[in-house]
């Protein structure tokens, strides 16, 4: 499981390729250091062995801003939805 794998510098993530058991990327779309295109792309390249659940407007800590009417809590509670879900398929 990966919280906010960081991609930048960029060829990060090449290592990932050798790794041959299910793997999960928690991602926040506004990461300044993993682009969601970079890591959408990468998650695609890993084929059905990775998984990446994206969170709208949190960053690399998983914080969100106020005006987006949602809490770190929430988010928080969004991953542990998340994570459950994805043991419940990998086990």
């Amino acid at each position: 499981m990966f919280l906010e794998f960081p991609l930048h510098p960029p060829g990060q993530g090449n290592h990932l390729f050798e790794v041959k058991i299910p793997m999960l990327f928690l991602q926040g779309i506004r990461d300044a250091l993993a682009e969601t295109q970079c890591l959408q792309a990468l998650v695609e390249q890993l084929g059905t062995r990775a998984t990446l659940k994206l969170f709208l407007d949190a960053d690399h800590s998983f914080h969100v801003p106020v005006r987006s009417g949602r809490s770190d809590a929430d988010i928080r509670s969004e991953m542990l939805d998340a994570v459950t879900a994805w043991v419940e398929t990998v086990v």
